[in-house]
């Protein structure tokens, strides 16, 4: 199960009102809107970052590798940098990783791969997948199963799939030396027990460490606003939060709902900068949905934890889970998540 997208049987709130008519002109709400504007300006300027802009892809990019990477939950990672890593040994990888994981099945460890089914592991390069030329080159690891039918009718099952890439990670590609690779987001897809054993031999080959990388409320408040900023074609799912109420015996979630077009809109009521994003505008986004709700519910959603967000461009998770819908805006997801990651990979 998706556990991103299916939290925990508990009780929800949900509202889908419109946004547009309360926030835009002469409300209760505009003048609260005016007094946050005025208690934030006398604060330290505010840290900035650009709006995500179109595609960003470099013209070699495979669109159909990038199409498999889409609609898929992956589970984030910070990953140090790779030692003595070499793109022209990807085929030696792949036999080196192929025979780890065999013999770490016949140790009798958890590697789900299945009774019937040997395995093969493939490494492949995702060209143009960076942010600047600067970037190293993104790679893709994938664990096929291989059937015992022949070969015409054998057709390998992707039992598992991690790919790592940096996206205008040039802070970190500064303070290493050539010998290592920075790659510092690691994205997987598949079984845990196998991400833990292909991590022991990443670990083992590259001398690097892999860490779970989640995102606090502050980081899915920021996502979100960049999120509704981005201009969209068409719009295919709604913009959902979800806050999680501690309480006993078991959490409350609470399910907001909005029309992505209402979030524009209240989006750009509150956006000044062009072009760019600050932390005022982003206290004032979230500042307004929370005073709506309250205004329909009398629920402070100030006292609770905000736990996931959901786009027509992406939706994230706290416990570092993501899925990634829109290919126009693919390097600008990345680009967030690899601050993160050498945030603290440094």
């Amino acid at each position: 199960m998706d556990t991103s997208d299916a939290p925990e049987s508990t009780p929800r709130q949900s509202t889908t009102s419109s946004l547009t008519d309360y926030f835009i002109g002469t409300t209760p709400l505009q003048k609260r809107l005016e007094s946050i504007r005025k208690q934030v300006s006398v604060l330290p300027t505010p840290p900035r970052r650009k709006i995500p802009q179109g595609s960003g892809l470099q013209e070699n990019v495979d669109p159909q590798k990038v199409a498999f990477l889409l609609h898929k939950q992956w589970t984030l990672y910070s990953l140090t940098p790779l030692y003595k890593f070499s793109y022209a040994n990807l085929k030696e990888y792949s036999r080196l990783l192929s025979a780890f994981i065999a013999a770490e099945k016949q140790k009798g460890l958890a590697v789900e791969v299945g009774e019937d089914f040997s395995i093969k592991v493939i490494f492949s390069t995702l060209l143009g997948m960076k942010g600047t030329q600067r970037d190293p080159e993104a790679f893709l690891v994938q664990i096929l199963s291989k059937s015992q039918l022949p070969p015409q009718n054998r057709e390998g099952k992707v039992l598992w799939t991690g790919w790592f890439c940096s996206i205008f990670g040039d802070s970190l590609l500064e303070t290493v030396s050539e010998d290592f690779t920075c790659l510092p987001l690691f994205l997987a897809n598949g079984a845990e027990s196998n991400t833990a054993i292909i991590g022991t031999w990443f670990q083992k080959t590259f001398d690097c460490y892999f860490s779970p990388l989640t995102i606090n409320a502050f980081n899915l408040s920021w996502l979100a606003a960049m999120w509704t900023a981005c201009k969209m074609d068409h719009y295919v799912a709604t913009t959902e939060f979800f806050w999680s109420v501690p309480c006993s015996p078991q959490s409350l979630d609470i399910s907001y709902a909005i029309h992505p077009e209402d979030a524009k809109a209240l989006w750009d009521s509150v956006h000044k900068t062009p072009g760019e994003i600050t932390q005022e505008e982003v206290d004032l986004f979230m500042e307004c949905l929370c005073s709506h709700f309250h205004r329909h519910f009398k629920i402070h959603l100030s006292a609770t934890r905000l736990v996931r967000v959901s786009t027509s461009v992406a939706s994230a998770h706290t416990d570092g889970k993501i899925k990634i819908l829109c290919h126009k805006y693919l390097i600008g997801v990345l680009a967030y998540l690899t601050e993160l990651a050498v945030f603290q990979v440094e």
